[in-house]
C-alpha cells in the first residue's frame, strides 16, 4: 500500500495507509475551527447570484505605424501592465523594430467584478475597473450579458455605481455595518479573479482602519481571503451575508495573493453610493482648514496631554472655518460630537456630514477647550491637497543673519530678502536664511526662504523677537518651542523644534 502513495513523507505514509485500508483507529478529521465555520456555504450559495463580472471595452487608437498615418512610423504603446506587452516588445524585436508595421486602432478589453444592490439593476464596483472604458457590460452567474450605464464615479473611495436593465428577476445584497467587525471575523470575498467566473474564497479580517496615503479617506478593512487580480470591485462578506467592504487592493510581489488584500468599508461605501445614486457625484461637506498631525513636541508645546486632534495649520480665507472663529494654532478634539484622534478622522467624518449643517466643533486654544458652531459648506472636489513645502531657495551670495539659534541663521525680512526667495508681501515675520544640516531644523525639514511667523502663538518681526520667546519658555523647562511657519505662497504649517 505505502508503494502508491511515493510522493508523501515516511511520516504521513502509516496515516493515509490506514485511511485508504478503511482503518477506524485513525481520526483524521480536522476541528472546526480548522475547517472555518460551515456557515461560508450558506452564505455562499445565498448571495452567488448577485455578484457580477464587469467587462470593459476600451479602443486605444494606434500612434504609429504607416497604417495609421503617423510619418515617423512609431508603433502603437499597449497600456502599461497589458498581459500582451511582452508578446509585442518579442514580435517588434523579431522584425526589425517599431517600422513597417501595419497597425490599426483595437480595442481591449479588461475584466473586474461588482454586486447588485437593488434588483431594478444597481451594481457598484471600483472606478478603476470601468475608469476610460467606451462600453460597460454586466456579466451574470448565469453567463447572461447585459450592456451597462455610468450613474456615477467617486475617484477618491475608487467607488462607481452602474445601472443596466434586467431581463429577469435579479438577486440583491445589503450592507452590513463595517464599524462592527472584529479582529480575527471570518469573511467571504467572491469575485472573478483572472477571468474565472465567480470563485469563492474566506478568510478572516486581520486589521481595520489602513491607511497608506493613497486617497484623504483611506480606512480600508484587510483580510487574508485570497483576492486576486480580477476581484477588483467585488463584495466581501461577513456570515450574515452582508456586504462590508469592496475588495480593492492587494499587496503581492508576484501579481497574485499573499493573504494580504484590502476592502473598502462598508460604511464608506454606502454614503458614496447614495450620493452617486441621488446627485450623480459626491456633495461632501468642506470646513475650510489645512490640518496636520499633533506629534508630542507638539503637544507639549501647546500643553495637550496626551497629544491627539487635528492641528490647524491654516484657515481658508472663505471658507466656513473663518466666520466661525476657528484659527491656526487650534487643535480640533471633537467634531460633531465624534472624537478626533488624528487629522484623517476629522477628514473623514467632515466628508460624510452633510453639506449646511451646523455642528459644534470643540478645540483646544491654549490649552483651553472653546467651542465653535460652523456652518458646512460643500467640498470642491478640484480642491488640491495641501503639502509641505520643501523647495530649496536658492543660497544668498551674501548672507544677512542676524542672530543664529536653533540651528537657523535668521534675519529680518528686507525688501531685498523678499526679492531673493520669492516671499510674498503678505507674508509677515522672520525669513531663514541658513539651516544647519545637523540641527533638528534640517530632520523637520526646514529651509533657507521659509519665513518663521509666531513662535509659541506669539508673532514675530525680527530675530530679536524669536530670541526673547526661545529664552523664556527654556526657562521655564519647556522642552520644545513651536513655530509657525510660511512658505514664499504664504502656505503655513507649523513646526515643533527641540529646546535641549
Amino acid at each position: 500500500m505505502t508503494s502508491a502513495i511515493p510522493a508523501l513523507s515516511s511520516r504521513l505514509r502509516p496515516l493515509v495507509a490506514a485511511i485508504c485500508l478503511g482503518a477506524t483507529s485513525v481520526v483524521m478529521a480536522q476541528p472546526a475551527f480548522a475547517r472555518g465555520p460551515e456557515a461560508i456555504a450558506d452564505v455562499a450559495e445565498k448571495v452567488i447570484d448577485a455578484v457580477v463580472n464587469i467587462s470593459t471595452s476600451q479602443t486605444v487608437e494606434a500612434k504609429g505605424g504607416p497604417a495609421a498615418g503617423d510619418s515617423k512610423g512609431a508603433a502603437p504603446k499597449l497600456p502599461p501592465g497589458s498581459p500582451f506587452e511582452e508578446f509585442f516588445d518579442d514580435f517588434k524585436n523579431r522584425h526589425g523594430g517599431d517600422k513597417g508595421l501595419d497597425l490599426t486602432p483595437h480595442k481591449t478589453v479588461s475584466l473586474g467584478s461588482g454586486f447588485i444592490i437593488d434588483t431594478a439593476g444597481i451594481v457598484v464596483t471600483n472606478n478603476h475597473v470601468i475608469d476610460g472604458a467606451d462600453e460597460i457590460n454586466v456579466i451574470m452567474n448565469d453567463g447572461s450579458k447585459f450592456k451597462a450605464d455610468l450613474v456615477g464615479v467617486d475617484k477618491k473611495t475608487d467607488l462607481a455605481v452602474l445601472k443596466f436593465t434586467p431581463s429577469k428577476p435579479l438577486t440583491s445584497v445589503k450592507f452590513g455595518d463595517s464599524d462592527k467587525l472584529r479582529l480575527g471575523e471570518w469573511v467571504v470575498a467572491i469575485g472573478n479573479p483572472f477571468s474565472l467566473g465567480g470563485t469563492v474564497t474566506a478568510g478572516i479580517v486581520s486589521a481595520k482602519n489602513r491607511d497608506f496615503a493613497s486617497g484623504p479617506y483611506d480606512n480600508y478593512i484587510q483580510t487574508d481571503a485570497a483576492i486576486n487580480r480580477g476581484n477588483s470591485g467585488g463584495p466581501l462578506f461577513n456570515l450574515d451575508g452582508e456586504v462590508i467592504g469592496v475588495n480593492t487592493l492587494i499587496i503581492s510581489p508576484t501579481g497574485g495573493s499573499i493573504g494580504i488584500g484590502f476592502a473598502v468599508p462598508s460604511k464608506t461605501v454606502a454614503g458614496v453610493v447614495d450620493q452617486l445614486r441621488q446627485f450623480g457625484e459626491l456633495h461632501r461637506g468642506w470646513l475650510g482648514v489645512r490640518i496636520q498631525q499633533v506629534t508630542d513636541e507638539i503637544a507639549e508645546s501647546l500643553n495637550i496631554k496626551p497629544a491627539r486632534g487635528a492641528l490647524v495649520a491654516g484657515v481658508d480665507d472663505k471658507g466656513p472655518a473663518k466666520p466661525a472663529g476657528i484659527e491656526p494654532g487650534d487643535v480640533v478634539v471633537k467634531f460633531d460630537g465624534k472624537d478626533i484622534k488624528e487629522p484623517k478622522d476629522l477628514s473623514r467624518i467632515v466628508a460624510d456630514t452633510a453639506v449646511g449643517k451646523e455642528v459644534d466643533v470643540v478645540v483646544i486654544r491654549k490649552g483651553e477647550e472653546q467651542t465653535k458652531k460652523v456652518t458646512l459648506g460643500r467640498l470642491d472636489d478640484g480642491d488640491k491637497p495641501v503639502q509641505v513645502s520643501n523647495n530649496k531657495a536658492p543660497e544668498p551670495a551674501e548672507k544677512t543673519v542676524t542672530q543664529k539659534m536653533l540651528g537657523l541663521d535668521l534675519a529680518a525680512l528686507s525688501k531685498d530678502l523678499r526679492s531673493r526667495y520669492k516671499v510674498k508681501d503678505s507674508v509677515k515675520g522672520v525669513v531663514i536664511t541658513n539651516v544647519d544640516d545637523s540641527s533638528d531644523a534640517a530632520d523637520k525639514r526646514l529651509s533657507a526662504g521659509e519665513v518663521i511667523v509666531e513662535v509659541a502663538q506669539e508673532a514675530v518681526s525680527n530675530a530679536a523677537d524669536i530670541k526673547k520667546r526661545v529664552d523664556q519658555l527654556k526657562k521655564d523647562g519647556k522642552k520644545s518651542v513651536l513655530l509657525l511657519v510660511a512658505n514664499s505662497d504664504g502656505e503655513l504649517r507649523f513646526v515643533a523644534l527641540s529646546l535641549q
